[in-house]
């Protein structure tokens, strides 16, 4: 061996003493937290078996821990987790027990307790933990290739999840659409695989989830990669990784780019090729990602090999193998300090023997203590006694103590919703009153005029008025008295254009004071589900808040249409309108808008804030639309009660 270098045998006898050093100490460190745990668990000190069931789940977690020693930790946790106090633990116990069978290959102890946790997550109704068990169900019969049975469980989870209502159900499903376009690229059908991706990103978008949507474009460049269509693919694949790359997650990268390099590759721009290989290469070095630097140095072997640059494909085919072996060789690290673990419990054991040994040893003098241990019995015994009595009371004092606070909530309660009641009273007489103001307006014009026949018509208008307040009234406190501390929701069968009709009745004075024209074409075949008693009021509402927004001689339109599974009604006006910031804060559940209509009529914003409570009672749901002196239109949508006819 000449003098000043380093034979490659010695070289490459260094590299793997110093990888099996590094990977040893990562192993060690992660031994010693089992270890650490272990302990706990041997000493079984613990205060409540929850306590001790939290110890279990820490091992039976570790997916760098043996997959047998987990299994055995996680099959002595299901016996304490089946005690009838503990079944708050039965669920992901029986999950991870599940993924475990799955790693070491046995798939059948892997299906029964993935679907033993599917039992239960139906039981607690808990359509998050469904999709979940779905989703897993779907990925064992994929590795198992009963792929009729995988898509079945894909769909269902993904069912499971469309009637989600809040941010976490839409990327839940999101995710599980992702999964199963996964599982259709897998298996080589492209194009159902982009139909799921598609409905994927668009969810991840409306939720403002940026990763989901980075994945899912990647995912689609994936396929097109797949199909051929190498401009697409390329594209896609570009976009993900800077979306990727100001996130912080370099993995998905380091495969776009391999996959890119293909492209290229296939194209015969070797050069291009060769530099997304490198930069595959260069992440995954930076970021320890083994497995991406493995793939990549043997990617890079065969594009320099095309080139005929024997040396550097030789360099990273070398590479190559030194990882290869470096992953195969960790299973084997992992069993060395498996080993060392056994080893030092066996060796507590022995001690345990040897206390045990010196105990009988120390018999006698036990023996000897024994009338001392006896009268130190008897007075732990009474002071037990008095501890119970304590406990007892103190017990009955906070269960007293229960008592007078749920009371104290119940009393909040009917205070707040009889404040709200007289809200809803004080709110709804504002409108008739103001058509009280309006007949005194007509009527001292007709004295002054010495109308007679003005005033004649007035008194008819003037009796009818009394009669719909009288009405109103009798309603409105009818509704309140045979409430019990709540706000009622009795649903019925409702024709709205008589209900519209009694409601352009009541606001007909208004209208004429005005001069603003109140039209309804609502048809005779709409039929809504709901409280009759809220659906007046939240119309009552719209039609004043249109009136008090809407300058003399405009127009007020009622209208409806089919919307399934909805009614929707529509309340239009040619009033002032107002910006989209002022809509956005409409609707805020929140907020009271302090604001003045044409005429100077006050309000707080109340009836807003009923209509949208209403609305929210009755399962509908209700958007507005305006622009600046071009109106505002709300629409209110009440379920339809065709549509629950079976």
């Amino acid at each position: 061996m000449k003098k000043g270098k380093i034979a490659p045998s010695l070289l490459k006898s260094i590299f793997f003493l110093c990888l099996f050093y590094l990977l040893s100490h990562s192993l060690i460190a992660q031994y010693a937290e089992f270890d650490s745990l272990n302990k706990l668990l041997i000493k079984d000190k613990f205060k409540n078996d929850s306590a001790k069931l939290n110890v279990y789940d820490e091992i039976i977690r570790n997916s760098q821990l043996d997959s047998k020693k987990r299994l055995k930790y996680g099959l002595e946790a299901l016996k304490i987790a089946k005690k009838p106090k503990n079944s708050i633990w039965l669920y992901p116990i029986q999950y991870r027990l599940g993924h475990i069978y799955k790693k070491i290959g046995n798939l059948e102890d892997a299906l029964f307790y993935y679907l033993e946790a599917l039992k239960l997550a139906k039981k607690q109704e808990d359509i998050r933990r469904q999709s979940l068990m779905y989703s897993a169900l779907g990925t064992l019969y994929r590795v198992s290739e009963d792929y009729d049975k995988a898509i079945k469980y894909y769909s269902l989870g993904i069912e499971s999840l469309r009637d989600g209502n809040n941010k976490i159900d839409s990327t839940n499903l999101a995710k599980s659409l992702m999964n199963a376009g996964e599982f259709y690229r897998i298996i080589g059908k492209y194009d159902s695989a982009l139909i799921y991706f598609e409905e994927s990103g668009k969810i991840f978008q409306e939720v403002e989830f940026l990763m989901g949507t980075a994945y899912t474009i990647g995912n689609m460049g994936l396929v097109h990669a797949q199909k051929g269509e190498h401009r697409i693919a390329k594209n896609k694949m570009d976009l993900a990784t800077v979306i990727l790359r100001d996130m912080g997650d370099f993995y998905p990268i380091a495969v776009y780019d391999l996959y890119i390099a293909d492209i290229y590759k296939e194209n015969n721009d070797l050069e291009r090729a060769i530099e997304y290989a490198e930069h595959s290469l260069t992440i995954a070095q930076e970021h320890s990602l083994k497995e991406q630097i493995r793939d990549a140095n043997l990617k890079l072997s065969e594009l320099y090999d095309d080139q005929n640059d024997y040396q550097k494909a030789y360099f990273h085919q070398s590479q190559y193998l030194v990882y290869r072996d470096s992953i195969n060789s960790e299973e084997k690290i992992r069993e060395i300090a498996d080993m060392r673990t056994e080893y030092e419990v066996n060796q507590r054991e022995a001690e345990i023997q040897l206390l045990k040994a010196e105990q009988k040893n120390k018999y006698a003098i036990f023996a000897s203590m024994a009338i001392i241990i006896l009268l130190l019995a008897i007075l732990s015994i009474l002071y037990y006694r008095n501890s119970r009595k304590k406990q007892k009371l103190n017990s009955l004092l906070e269960e007293r103590k229960e008592e007078i606070e749920a009371q104290r909530d119940q009393l909040e309660g009917i205070n707040e919703t009889r404040e709200k009641f007289l809200s809803i009273i004080a709110h709804d007489l504002m409108g008739p009153v103001n058509s009280f103001k309006g007949l005194s307006a007509i009527m001292k014009m007709s004295i002054l005029n010495q109308d007679l026949k003005d005033l004649h018509d007035i008194h008819a208008v003037f009796d009818k008025t009394i009669s719909n307040l009288s009405t109103l009234l009798t309603n409105l406190l009818d509704w309140s008295v045979t409430q019990q501390g709540k706000i009622p929701y009795q649903p019925e069968r409702i024709l709205l254009k008589k209900l519209i009709g009694e409601l352009t009745d009541l606001f007909f004075n208004m209208t004429q004071a005005k001069k603003i024209s109140l039209e309804s074409n609502i048809l005779d075949k709409y039929f809504l589900w709901a409280d009759v008693n809220s659906v007046n009021t939240l119309l009552r509402n719209l039609v004043s808040n249109s009136l008090k927004f809407t300058e003399e001689g405009g127009e007020i339109t009622l209208s409806a249409e089919k919307s399934n599974p909805f009614i929707l009604i529509k309340v239009s006006d040619s009033g002032i309108g107002m910006p989209q910031s002022k809509i956005d804060l409409l609707i805020d559940e929140n907020h009271f808008e302090i604001s003045k209509g044409t005429k100077g009529e006050a309000g707080v914003g109340l009836g807003l804030q009923l209509v949208k409570e209403f609305v929210k009672m009755n399962q509908g749901k209700m958007e507005i639309k305006s622009e600046v002196d071009e109106g505002t239109t709300f629409y209110i949508y009440l379920p339809d009660y065709d549509s629950l006819a079976p």
